[in-house]
Formats: structure tokens, C-alpha cells, sequence
């Protein structure tokens, strides 16, 4: 051996930890990670920008004015890396919800942590546990992985059916719990989680996804974090803060339960953009509470159309909701297309539904007339209405024997 040649020799304990690190580098490499507008763009090749697009959860009205000033501003600083502006948006966000700066990380968007989660806790031996409808993101890297997905319905009243959840899967390795919901845009009460959290399996963990909290009126699960908990809390600025295409998001938890989740996601260059962005949407005091009255104000309006026409729908807290076509759903999406308003997607186990996101008060006006014609027939679809259930979104089974012509 030459006589320099033990500079490059790693102590063992180190050599362990880095092939443990490259391993968990090659586990995530091997999934490709699922977001929303790859999800809501999967069924069509491209949208129009002048069409009606409500199919994607975003927010309408962007960034607000601060944070697209910001953003101008950060491009200059574009040739560098954003490490001073992240670590100054993890300490405004720590002090924010009560934190140490410890307990989270920012990431470019929430899909990211999701991902890394499923991969750090679930296995081929630990399932993946979620509600059916629900987001299907957490599913799909769970199936890329060899893990068991359990998807448990809904109760009755649309909320995540934690009892069942639990005893459908005494293997567990993350429950995944989205509130509001997506797509339903329901709540689960922070009771249910904390009951969810006490009687969960050893060594599992709760991932609460609160995408979509400050457009409703519910109680966070900040709380269980702050506790010590096995609870991973996951929050985005694409929502109601309209940084969808700017890309931020983060990650609460435990530092040890975080340290597990970074196994899989190294180190993270945030978009400069978006951390400034995000730094400035924080600092404006009103922006959270005046795009939740915004929201509220339309989503009500729709509902009030919805229920004078005699239109089955699950009444949300967020900014979409799902909307019962009485029919395959994928019809009344295609004669939607034809009128450039473009909606969507289905999930199985509701067939004769689609969801639809809350745009602007015009554009809720244009999906109105158009949904008002595929209902009438006067823009034609394949298959003819579904007799009624009763309750909005029929289960999977009322279609048995029907045949869907393309």
C-alpha cells in the first residue's frame, strides 16, 4: 500500500454509515415521485392556457403581491445557492409555529417528504394505510417499493375511518392521514388522529398531510408534534398561498424521525424563488385569512348552484370538492373538455365522481354553464345518466355490468 493511500480509507462505523446512506439514495432513486399536476395532467395530453383549468388544486390568484416582488428579487441572486435565505425561512417558520428550527425542513414543495417518508418507514413487512378516496401519491411509491397498500373507505361522513384503519393493518408502517381530505375536502378530527396516534403499532408513524388546513376551519396537528409524537406533519405554500409553480413546502416532526427521512433525500438546493417568496407570504399578516374568506365566498356560491339544480356533491372545507356526474365520471370530463373547461380526476372507488377545484369567481361561472349543458345533454356524452343512490358519489359496485364506451 502506498503511504498516502490511508487518507482515503474511511473508518469503518463511517464506511457503514455511508453505504447505509447510499443504499437509502438508490432506494429513492428507484420510484419516480408522484405530485399533483402529474396526477391531474395524466389523463390528457396538455390543457390550453386560455381554457378553464380547475383540475389541479391550484390557487388562482398566485403569489400575493409581496412574494412575486420578492421573487423578482431573488432572481439576481439566482447564481447562488439559497442556503441563507433557507435557514432564514426555517427559523421564521420555527418561530411561527412554536418550534425549534430542529423539528423541521423545508423542502420544494410537500411531494418530497411524502415520498421519503413512505420510504423510510414502510416496507415490503410494514404497510402503507390510507383512506379510499385519497390522495394517491403515498400510494404509488408504497407499490414502487413491494409495500402493502390498505385503503380503508371513508365513514359515512367522509372522514378518515381511523378505528378501521388500524385494525386492518396490525403491520403497519405509516398511516396516512390527509385533512382536509383530497379529493373529498373533508375533515378528520383531531381527536380521531390522536386516537389513531395512541393505538397505532409500535414503531409506526402518523403522516399527517395538512396541504390544504388554512382553507378550513379545523385544529391543526401541530400540537402532537410539539409533543413528541410519531407524527410527521407535512405543509405546502401551493395552496392557499399560490406558489404552486414557485415550489415550497416542509416537514415537522421529531429531529429522529426526521434524520430517518433525510436517509432518503440528502441535501435539498431549495429554489431561490420560491424560499423568498415563501419568506415574504409569512410576513404578510392577512394574506392566510383573506384567501380563506376569497375561497369560502365562491365555494359557497357553487354549493348554492350545485343545490337549486338538484346536483349531488360531498360539501368540502378546501378548495375543491367532489361532484356527482350520476354517470361515468370520465364522460361528463371529456364533454367538459369540449367546451375548454377542463376537470377532473376519477378515482375508483367512486366512479360516477370527479373533482373539481374552486377557480375564480368567472371561471366557476363558466364551469357552471358548461356542467348545465353535459347534464342536459345538450353537449352529448356516450353513456346515459346512472339511476340515483341516494348520497352523493356511488361506490364502485353500482357499476357492475354496465359497459363504458370510449
Amino acid at each position: 500500500m502506498a503511504p498516502h493511500d490511508h487518507a482515503f480509507r474511511l473508518p469503518s462505523a463511517t464506511r457503514r454509515s455511508f453505504l447505509s446512506l447510499s443504499a437509502a439514495a438508490s432506494a429513492a432513486l428507484a420510484f419516480r415521485i408522484v405530485t399533483e399536476p402529474m396526477l391531474a395532467r395524466a389523463a390528457r395530453n396538455g390543457l390550453p392556457m386560455d381554457g378553464v383549468r380547475i383540475d389541479a388544486n391550484e390557487n388562482p390568484l398566485g403569489p400575493c403581491a409581496s412574494a412575486r416582488e420578492a421573487a423578482v428579487e431573488a432572481v439576481s441572486h439566482g447564481g447562488r445557492y439559497s442556503t441563507w435565505l433557507t435557514d432564514s425561512l426555517v427559523s421564521t417558520l420555527a418561530e411561527k409555529e412554536g418550534l425549534e428550527p430542529d423539528h423541521l425542513r423545508v423542502y420544494p414543495g410537500s411531494s418530497e417528504p411524502l415520498h421519503h417518508t413512505v420510504a423510510a418507514f414502510a416496507s415490503p413487512q410494514r404497510s402503507y394505510v390510507t383512506a379510499d378516496p385519497g390522495y394517491e401519491a403515498g400510494m404509488m411509491a408504497a407499490k414502487a417499493m413491494g409495500v402493502r397498500v390498505v385503503k380503508v373507505p371513508l365513514t359515512k361522513n367522509y372522514a378518515h375511518d381511523v378505528k378501521a384503519m388500524l385494525a386492518a393493518a396490525p403491520d403497519a408502517g405509516v398511516f396516512y392521514v390527509c385533512t382536509p381530505n383530497n379529493p373529498t375536502g373533508t375533515l378528520t378530527s383531531h381527536s380521531d388522529i390522536e386516537y389513531l396516534v395512541e393505538k397505532k403499532p409500535k414503531g409506526s408513524v402518523v403522516l399527517v398531510d395538512e396541504a390544504y388546513i388554512h382553507f378550513a376551519d379545523a385544529t391543526s396537528t401541530m400540537d402532537l408534534v410539539k409533543a413528541g409524537k410519531d407524527v410527521i406533519l407535512l405543509r405546502t405554500f401551493s395552496k392557499i398561498y399560490g406558489m404552486a409553480g414557485l415550489r415550497c413546502g416542509a416537514v415537522f416532526a421529531r429531529p429522529d424521525l426526521l434524520e430517518q427521512i433525510e436517509k432518503y433525500s440528502g441535501w435539498n438546493a431549495m429554489p431561490i424563488t420560491g424560499v423568498a417568496a415563501a419568506s415574504a407570504s409569512l410576513r404578510d399578516a392577512k394574506l392566510v385569512s383573506e384567501r380563506k374568506r376569497i375561497n369560502a365566498t365562491v365555494r359557497a356560491q357553487v354549493f348554492a348552484w350545485l343545490d337549486h339544480n338538484g346536483y349531488s356533491y360531498v360539501p368540502s372545507e378546501a378548495n375543491f370538492f367532489m361532484l356527482d356526474a350520476k354517470r361515468p365520471a370520465k364522460v361528463a370530463i371529456d364533454a367538459m373538455a369540449r367546451q375548454n373547461v377542463f376537470i377532473g380526476r376519477i378515482w375508483p372507488a367512486w366512479p360516477t365522481c370527479t373533482r373539481i377545484t374552486i377557480g375564480t369567481a368567472p371561471e366557476m361561472e363558466q364551469f357552471q354553464t358548461a356542467w348545465q349543458k353535459v347534464m342536459s345533454g345538450a353537449v352529448t356524452a356516450s353513456v346515459g345518466a346512472m339511476p340515483g343512490s341516494g348520497k352523493p358519489c356511488q361506490r364502485k359496485q353500482d357499476l357492475d355490468g354496465l359497459v363504458i364506451r370510449s
